[in-house]
């Protein structure tokens, strides 16, 4: 249907680079980190055609270098943030009117800037305020970010194909309309795609975004902000503010047009959101759409006829990959007795050949988590189990703030399958592992569905075709992206659209239509060709 009039270009994912030593890219990227590193960036507000600079500023550090300032943001009060709605309702007038080709286009123009000249940029910027190795920063900010903006236009196209079926005397057809007002997007530190992909999804449906970026990933925004308007994005469609974050959301909630909230967060202040737009209900023009990805608590479960090394390079990706801050990261673990002793001495091999430090160093595995707030968390919670009884530090253990906010990837062998940090979101590079008995397969299936109050990742490891179905049917409402012989992370847009239910969100999954729709309030138009003149029917005689 409509085939040749959607010719836009097939969606394909970004090949993620190697940057292995001596590689082109990883020249062009050690340079570029080196020059944004010793320059010193100034982060205005993008609001309308403006880019405004309020003179109060807050710092920008590396969290591997806490010291090291690499520029400052401005701030937004009250009255910046009404501003912001405003230009934004103002663009909404052509942007809305706007044809898709067209919105289409900017979009697509973007990842190719991602994919070419910005390349070297975002993922410099990734690795210096977000702390992200090479590797991590590619395949987030180059490539996630890249193949979100293709496939939502490839997206985009199959949602206005779908139409209702026709007769000859009636023409039916379905249009996507924006949502009427202007959607929220409030985007985390953790992945630059992410932040890209929160406002622009629902600007690519026609729809006003104004966006509020976490502190602590503002540097990369800047960059985002900087493609969004050289591939052509008009002003006011996104509008960039960062303040202090109570306020800001404040004055956006209770604004009468606000149409949607795009949230990637914290289930905490998700579930505040949710509770004040309960509240405002009566003050709206229409019902928010509340889209949110939250919390994790995500698994990974072995079964007796498991491979070791398998499990274990499981648990070294998927708990230690971006120190553990990764929303899909493993942070509990069940093992049965048989299998611990593989999976421990191998695991205990890899994190001793982990080299930590600065992601300048491509040869590092690890780097910093984002802040000191999260550092002296993670701290509490290892020493805790330093002194529990029913836990103990097994490998790691180790942390150090003086230059960086490094913490050893830890962990931690506990005796209670309900221990706290079997419970607790920790966000960070600390995993807690149970051994189970390997009679009770079927009980710790329920353990582990039981546990946690989120829903978001986990994984089975088992060579055993009927335990992996038995886990599949027992785990369907634990984890909304389930992996099956491999870790709990690195979902890929158009393959694995990404998202959880219970404490962790909407499940409105990322990386798929499903999310599209979300942005899109449908009209149906019936137009009838010959028209009746008489009210009577056949029935009536």
């Amino acid at each position: 249907m409509l085939k040749g009039f959607f010719n836009v270009p097939k969606a394909v994912n970004e090949p993620v680079k190697s940057y292995a030593p001596g590689s082109p890219e990883r020249a062009k990227v050690a340079e570029t980190y080196k020059t944004m590193w010793n320059a010193q960036v100034e982060v205005p507000l993008y609001i309308g055609s403006e880019e405004i600079k309020t003179g109060n500023t807050k710092k920008m550090s590396a969290p591997h270098d806490h010291q090291h300032i690499v520029g400052v943001y401005h701030q937004a009060d009250k009255a910046l943030v009404e501003k912001a709605i405003t230009e934004a309702l103002e663009a909404r007038k052509k942007w809305a009117a706007m044809a898709w080709e067209n919105r289409a286009g900017i979009f697509l123009k973007a990842a190719e800037l991602l994919a070419g000249p910005y390349r070297a940029k975002i993922n410099a910027a990734t690795m210096i305020a977000q702390s992200k190795t090479i590797h991590q920063a590619e395949i987030d900010s180059a490539c996630e970010l890249i193949d979100f903006l293709r496939y939502n236009v490839e997206f985009m196209t199959k949602i206005y194909a779908d139409q209702p079926a026709s007769t000859s005397d009636m023409w039916n057809r379905v249009e996507y309309r924006p949502l009427e007002g202007f959607v929220y997007a409030i985007t985390p530190f953790n992945f630059t795609a992410i932040a890209g992909n929160l406002p622009s999804s629902a600007a690519l449906m026609g729809n006003v975004v104004v966006w509020k970026p976490a502190a602590t990933q503002v540097y990369s925004a800047n960059v985002i902000m900087q493609v969004f308007k050289e591939a052509g994005l008009p002003d006011g469609v996104i509008n960039m503010v960062m303040g202090d974050s109570g306020m800001v959301s404040d004055v956006v909630l209770s604004s009468p047009h606000l149409a949607g909230v795009h949230f990637t967060g914290s289930t905490g202040v998700f579930n505040d959101i949710w509770k004040t737009i309960g509240n405002n209900i009566a003050t709206y023009k229409t019902y928010p759409r509340i889209v949110g990805e939250t919390g994790g608590k995500d698994f990974i479960i072995a079964h007796p006829s498991a491979n070791a090394a398998q499990v274990a390079v499981g648990i070294a990706r998927g708990a230690f990959e971006f120190q553990g801050q990764k929303c899909s990261a493993a942070s509990r673990v069940y093992i049965p007795q048989s299998l611990w002793p593989a999976v421990q001495a191998k695991l205990e091999a890899d994190l001793k050949s982990m080299k930590m430090g600065s992601p300048e160093d491509m040869s590092n595995f690890i780097t910093a988590v984002i802040s000191e707030a999260s550092f002296d968390k993670l701290a509490r919670y290892i020493d805790q189990a330093k002194n529990d009884s029913d836990a103990e530090v097994i490998m790691g253990g180790h942390y150090d703030k003086s230059k960086g906010y490094f913490i050893e990837p830890t962990v931690i062998l506990t005796t209670n399958p309900k221990y706290n940090t079997m419970c607790t979101e920790l966000f960070g590079p600390v995993v807690t592992i149970y051994i189970y008995e390997d009679a009770k397969w079927s009980e710790t299936l329920k353990l582990v569905d039981e546990t946690s109050e989120y829903a978001l990742t986990g994984a089975v490891f088992s060579q055993c075709r009927y335990a992996v179905e038995e886990a599949t049917v027992a785990l369907q409402n634990a984890a909304g992206n389930f992996y099956i012989n491999d870790k709990p992370t690195g979902a890929v847009v158009g393959m694995q659209p990404f998202g959880g239910a219970r404490g962790s969100g909407t499940n409105d999954k990322a990386g798929s239509a499903q999310n599209l729709l979300r942005w899109a309030s449908v009209r149906t138009i019936k137009e009838t060709f010959v028209t009746p003149e008489d009210y009577k029917y056949p029935f009536l005689g």
